[in-house]
């Protein structure tokens, strides 16, 4: 290497230092931009001349190092509908390129970013800051199907009332119920008039419902029974229905007998619900609840009455069910695995564990939230909270791969790989953004080298030319 090579190392050095330099520069500029990721510099060293017992050093060649898989701080904000992911991975997103007919117009062409300060625009859509919408699945908040696949619009829709299909339901049945009569001496199980009631486990469905008739036979039926669950199901139009339960020990076991007799409960509804209990009948539901020995539920067996399903809970239908004179339809009460017992309590009532049913009003939009899973959850006025988008995130093999574009948003290469649906291990944190991952002590640190490297390179032209200098000299 003479001189002459020395100067243009030189210059090369410059070059890297003035790229790093503007790199730095970069970063602490957008220091506080969200989901923005810093750009490092390395160097790549490039030998002029290699021999035996010869080796010279020779230019320097600077390249970005990206950071898309280090992660920034998460900060929370006051917007519900701020993403941050937490891991790795990116929101997908499309740019806007105009309105057609009243309604926005998409580019079509997939960017990914990790800028999550999503918020609605006029007409609905996810936009960030960066002027970039969300993708993902719109669905249904009734079916709960994929309705559009695409930008994410959040409608204010009026969510239609759903008709109470079926309860989920467990509780403890008392070994000794304690009644009124009970109180009064007579523990004996509950015999009602005109046979209301069903003491065989495997006996089919009824084909009118059995029901103890108010006034002349309700008291001894309430003096017999317990309180069983209340809770408010909906008809078809949303109209609410209150409905009350009693529980009724109909059959006492008996370990004497072969085989032995198992205890024998019946559930049964009010069918008014704003009559006093002694004015109202009292409707079978069309099931025996058995009870062996250890207390374990033993279902009907007649598939009119119960199903028994794959992971062992059960279902009963109740047929049409009417309240107040509202009909509600026929109710499939669904109690778990285990989820109904018969075990000794000294309270000698109903104690109940899971109580839900599916129905509701109808309601409006109040406001959305995202789930750690993705979800954009829709919360309704009549307490419904119920999925309405899916967010689309994408994960790569190599995602220091994406090419950089501008607003905080990358393109594929064929170094990154192909986009990869799903969260891969990470998750959605609602009403929170990313910050920069820039560290300004660590760029005000690189700045400091930088700036010192440059001037070395500076001294190695300076001195050469005295060098050159000095020859010239030697020469006149």
């Amino acid at each position: 290497m003479d001189i002459f090579t020395a100067l243009q190392t030189a210059v090369t050095g410059l070059k890297a230092q003035s790229y790093a330099i503007g790199n730095i520069s970069g970063n602490i500029a957008n220091s506080q931009t969200t989901g923005y990721k810093r750009v490092d510099t390395s160097f790549v060293d490039l030998i002029a001349e290699q021999t035996p017992k010869h080796e010279v050093a020779g230019t320097v060649m600077s390249q970005a190092q990206l950071t898309n898989s280090v992660q920034g701080n998460i900060a929370a904000t006051s917007i519900p509908t701020n993403m941050a992911i937490n891991g790795q991975g990116f929101f997908t997103v499309q740019q806007k390129t105009g309105d057609a007919n009243g309604q926005p117009t998409f580019s079509g062409n997939n960017l990914y970013t990790r800028r999550g300060d999503f918020a609605l625009d006029k007409d609905g859509y996810l936009a960030n800051g960066a002027g970039a919408y969300l993708l993902g699945d719109n669905l249904d908040p009734i079916s709960g199907q994929v309705t559009s696949s695409g930008p994410i619009k959040i409608n204010n829709t009026t969510l239609p009332a759903k008709q109470t299909n079926a309860i989920t339901y467990g509780a403890n049945l008392p070994k000794v119920p304690i009644t009124t009569a009970s109180k009064a001496g007579d523990s004996t199980p509950y015999t009602a008039v005109a046979g209301a009631i069903i003491t065989d486990p495997a006996a089919a469905a009824p084909a009118t419902p059995l029901k103890v008739a108010k006034t002349t036979e309700a008291p001894a039926f309430l003096d017999k029974s317990i309180a069983g669950p209340a809770l408010t199901v909906y008809t078809a139009s949303g109209a609410p229905v209150s409905l009350s339960t009693r529980w009724a020990k109909v059959q006492d076991a008996d370990a004497t007998t072969t085989p032995a007799t198992n205890a024998v409960w019946n559930l049964f509804y009010a069918s008014s619900s704003s009559s006093a209990a002694t004015a109202s009948d009292w409707i079978n539901v069309g099931a025996a609840f058995s009870f062996d020995a250890s207390g374990k539920f033993v279902p009907p067996t007649d598939a009119s009455v119960a199903t028994t399903n794959a992971d062992a809970s059960v279902t009963i239908k109740i047929p049409d069910v009417t309240v107040d004179g509202a009909d509600v339809g026929d109710l499939n009460l669904n109690l778990g695995a285990n989820a109904l017992t018969q075990y000794a309590s000294s309270a000698g009532s109903v104690t109940t564990n899971t109580l839900t049913q599916d129905g509701y009003a109808a309601g409006t939009l109040n406001s959305v939230s995202v789930t750690p899973e993705g979800k954009i959850v829709g919360s309704f006025s009549n307490g419904s909270t119920i999925p309405v988008a899916t967010v689309g995130i994408v994960h790569f093999m190599n995602p220091d791969g994406l090419k950089p574009d501008s607003g905080g948003n990358y393109e594929q290469t064929l170094d990154s790989g192909v986009p990869i649906a799903g969260l891969g291990g990470a998750t959605i944190v609602g009403g929170n953004v990313e910050q920069s991952n820039t560290d300004i002590a660590g760029e005000f640190s690189k700045m400091i080298v930088t700036q010192q490297a440059y001037s070395a390179n500076t001294r190695v032209m300076s001195t050469a030319q005295q060098m050159m200098s000095d020859l010239l000299n030697v020469i006149r």
